[in-house]
Parts: C-alpha cells; structure tokens; sequence
C-alpha cells in the first residue's frame, strides 16, 4: 500500500487506494485514543465537527464510493474497509460514522448491513426516505432524481415498492442498540426532517432506542452540523463511553 502524504487543515494526512478507488486517513493533533470517525460522503463538506473529533484523539478516514446513492456494492466494499482500516492502521474494530445528507443514507444502510463494525451513529440532514429525497412524493423539492436513476436505474414507480430504506431498517439498528446523535434543519426541503429524520427519531424514541436530537429551526438542508459543534462531538462520546460499559 502506498501512502501519500497532503496537508489537511495542518493535520498530517495521506492518500491511498482501497479496492481501486481512493482514500484517506488523518492523523489526529493529539495522543491517537485508538478510536476512529468514518466521512461516508462529501470528505471535505462541512468539516468543523470531524476536525473536532482529529483535536481529541480520534483518526478521521474517507474511501471514495462509486455513485451517492449506497447501492450494494459499496455496502459491501465500505464494510471491507472497515475491516482493513481496523487491521492496517491498528485502530478499534467498530467505527464512528458521520453521515451528512447522502452519507446518512450511506451510514444508516451501512449500519443496517454491518452493525457490528459501529459504534456510534452521526447523522446531519440524513436521506432516510428515497420517496421523499430524491423521488419528491411528498414535499420535498430535491430535483435530483436523475442522479439517482442514473446510479440505480431504478424508476419512481418501482421505489413505491422499495422496502430497503433507512426508516424501513430501524428496527436493525434499534435491535443492536446503536446510539444515535442527529442533528437537521426545521426548514429543510431538499430533504424535509418530517419525511425523514423525524420518522426515525420518534420510532427510537418510543422504543427505548438511545438518541440525541438538535433541530434548527430556520435551517435549510445547509449549513450541516451546529454552530456549536463539540456538542455533538460530547455527545458521541457518551454514547461510545457508554458502550465501553455495556
């Protein structure tokens, strides 16, 4: 494997390839914890909270996906590289997902799929309903359904069968008591919290899942994350805290 060396912010990174798309790990500022945060989509989007995570230990790693839309494939090869990053870089063998947007729905079916590779969930603005984002059934105004059948080949009337959605797999991450901290805009329509995040939030809540919520109320689908963003670094870490006790 070959590591090339960039500046990211002033922290030490370094390029690689996995399964022939490309890489990257960060180094954190600090003494390393061993434990580590995933990007699932958009590395270099909204950066405040993943660079909080590198000031407090934590490595930070993204692997390029093939489309947005977290068909099968890249399930499967993300969860392979869960695996290597555990084993090549000596780093904890469950990781942190940061989920904005199509990476919520990159982290969600992930978790979905490998809930044993996680540790705690971030999601920001998640995609959890693709009847809502990207297929505007319902009141959002995305405009991005060609993406997405571009991607999957998958048609509006075949999604209204589609039963492979975050908010269709709650019960998997509930089931294996995955925390989750969710952060979304009040204002969102590009993927409205109504049609999405909150469908998840209150199915948590009214089964005893552990989850943490931050609604903005005037927001729209951007900015991600919150103005105070260690709130939700804090808030990951009880819940990883929590799960070293269980």
């Amino acid at each position: 494997m070959e590591l090339k060396k960039f500046d990211y912010f002033n922290y030490e990174a370094y390029t690689f390839e996995f399964d022939g798309l490309s890489a990257i790990i960060v180094k954190p500022s600090v003494k390393p914890n061993g434990k580590w945060v995933l990007k699932t989509e958009y590395f270099d989007a909204f950066p405040d909270t993943q660079n909080e995570f590198l000031d407090r230990g934590y490595y930070l790693l993204f692997n390029q996906n093939y489309n947005g839309w977290a068909t099968d494939r890249d399930l499967v090869r993300k969860g392979a590289f869960i695996e290597f990053v555990s084993r090549e870089f000596n780093l904890e063998n469950k990781c942190i997902p940061i989920g904005m947007s199509c990476g919520g729905l990159y982290a969600c079916k992930l978790t979905a799929k490998f809930p044993y590779l996680i540790d705690v969930l971030y999601l920001d603005a998640p995609v959890m309903n693709l009847l809502s984002c990207p297929c505007d059934l319902g009141v959002a105004k995305s405009n991005i359904f060609d993406s997405f059948f571009n991607a999957t080949g998958k048609t509006k009337s075949e999604m209204l069968s589609y039963r492979d959605n975050p908010i269709d797999t709650m019960d998997v991450l509930l089931k294996n008591d995955i925390p989750v901290v969710l952060v979304a805009g009040g204002s969102d329509v590009i993927v409205p919290y109504e049609e999405n995040g909150a469908i998840f939030e209150k199915f948590y809540k009214e089964n005893g899942g552990r989850i943490k919520v931050y609604i903005k109320p005037e927001c729209n689908h951007h900015p991600h994350g919150l103005e105070d963003y260690k709130k939700v670094v804090d808030d990951v870490e009880a819940y990883s805290k929590e799960n070293e006790n269980k």
